[in-house]
């Protein structure tokens, strides 16, 4: 087993697997950092020969995401279970302490894929209380600020942000799937991270938040700004947590309220052309 320390947006976190796995772990090497003994915000640990516990497992929700699947509940003992699979093979099984300190992670088929979801999901749950928040969204930089792109699977975010890239000078593509936003003290920033979908993106950057962007398709280019009740609407679909756990409710729900109040949201019914983008970045910057 080897143990590897990674940072995403300014939050460490530990993982011990076995080394022929984490050497497959390339998305990641942006992300590596020396172990200087500071406490992770989580550390997620593959259990190699452990059985996996024979006890009965609640199913409080299931999610399906294009051919992949995550099922979330908990154990016996009241233990957070979840359940990672791939066009039906499981590929990971997880059991996080409360808190979501630590897990134990038991792999199966595709192996990759489901410590990447297990760590994707240990992070949104263990950062959810630090005023952070695991975005599904495309973003992109321009002029010294990140856009993020939001909407339902197959509205066009990655189409959007590709536009940008193309048409709009300066433009450069930070993640296509699963961006970090951050509160600081003095400002809303949105980071890179080791999770970017189809599109491999795994960048080690970061920008403050210049706009946010609620994409929906239509037979014309339309933008407005929304008001505070509808940003806040539109940006809760967006992001990852498991809202029934009252604490990351609590977390998520404060870090939303900073963003619709400190960072203007747009909504743009938009056809997938070079107008649309040009009409989006006009506006927005």
């Amino acid at each position: 087993m080897e143990r590897k320390i990674y940072e995403v947006a300014g939050h460490r976190f530990a993982v011990t697997a076995d080394e022929a796995l984490t050497r497959q772990m390339t998305q990641y090497a942006p992300f590596a950092v020396d172990d200087d003994g500071s406490n992770p915000v989580f550390c997620l640990t593959e259990v190699g020969e452990e059985p996996f516990p024979d006890s009965a497992m609640t199913v409080e929700t299931t999610q399906d995401d294009d051919g992949s699947q995550i099922v979330a509940g908990h154990t016996a003992d009241g233990s957070s279970y979840f359940e990672f699979l791939l066009f039906g093979d499981r590929s990971a099984r997880i059991i996080a302490s409360p808190g979501y300190k630590s897990a134990k992670v038991w792999l199966d088929k595709h192996q990759l894929f489901g410590i990447n979801n297990a760590l994707m999901v240990m992070y949104a749950l263990a950062t959810a209380n630090l005023r952070t928040a695991l975005f599904h969204s495309a973003v992109v930089s321009r002029g010294g600020r990140g856009y993020m792109f939001l909407g339902k699977s197959g509205t066009g975010k990655s189409t959007h942000a590709s536009l940008w890239c193309r048409y709009l000078e300066g433009t450069e593509l930070v993640n296509d799937d699963n961006p970090v936003v951050r509160v600081l003290d003095d400002e809303i920033r949105v980071y890179g991270s080791p999770w970017s979908g189809k599109t491999p993106c795994y960048r080690n950057i970061s920008f403050p938040l210049g706009g946010i962007v609620q994409l929906s398709q239509a037979p014309y280019n339309k933008i407005r700004q929304l008001r505070s009740i509808q940003a806040y609407a539109s940006l809760v679909p967006s992001i990852s947590g498991k809202r029934w756990d009252r604490a990351v409710a609590d977390g998520l729900h404060e870090t939303e309220n900073a963003l619709a109040g400190g960072v203007r949201v747009w909504h743009l019914e938009c056809l997938p052309d070079e107008a649309a983008a040009q009409l989006c970045s006009s506006t927005i910057e």
